[in-house]
C-alpha cells in the first residue's frame, strides 16, 4: 500500500469552513440585533425572575462564540491561525456593543429603557464565549504545545 503525503487541496479540504457553523453564527448575530434593537422589550411578566439577564448573557455569548469558531475555521482553512489579537478585538466589540446598544436604547426608544445591569449581564456573556473559545483553542493544541513555556 502506496501512502502520499497529503495534497494542498486535501489539507484545506479537512479544515474547511464548514456551512452550518457559518449559517449559525449569522443566523445568531442577526437574532442578536434583532432581540436588541426591535421597537418593543422582552415580554412582560417575564418567564422567571432574571430571565432578562439571562438572555443578555446568552444573547451576546452565543453570536460571539459562534463567531470565533467561524472566524478559526475561516483561517484554518487558509492554513492560518487565529490571532490573540482578532479574538480580543472581535470581544472587545461585542462588550462594546453592549454599552452601545443600552445608550441606544435609553435614548432613542420610546417603550424600552438603558439598563446598566444589562450590559454586565452582556459582558459576561461576552467573557464566557471567551472563555470557551479559549479552552477550544487550548483544547486543540497538542500537550506538547501545552506545556511549553
Amino acid at each position: 500500500m502506496v501512502v502520499t503525503a497529503p495534497t494542498e487541496r486535501d489539507r484545506r479540504r479537512r479544515f474547511a469552513v464548514h456551512p452550518a457553523l457559518a449559517t449559525a453564527a449569522m443566523l445568531a448575530i442577526a437574532i442578536h440585533f434583532w432581540g436588541l434593537y426591535r421597537p418593543i422589550g422582552p415580554p412582560v411578566p417575564q418567564w422567571f425572575p432574571g430571565a432578562d439577564k439571562l438572555e443578555h448573557v446568552v444573547g451576546f455569548a452565543v453570536p460571539l462564540f459562534l463567531l470565533l469558531l467561524s472566524c478559526r475555521s475561516f483561517l484554518r482553512a487558509r492554513g492560518r491561525a487565529t490571532s490573540r489579537a482578532l479574538v480580543v478585538v472581535l470581544t472587545g466589540l461585542f462588550a462594546a456593543h453592549a454599552v452601545i446598544s443600552e445608550l441606544a436604547q435609553y435614548e432613542f426608544y420610546v417603550s424600552r429603557t438603558g439598563d446598566p445591569a444589562d450590559v454586565a449581564a452582556d459582558w459576561v456573556g461576552c467573557a464566557a464565549a471567551f472563555v470557551g473559545y479559549a479552552l477550544i483553542e487550548l483544547h486543540s493544541k497538542p500537550a506538547s504545545a501545552r506545556s511549553s513555556p
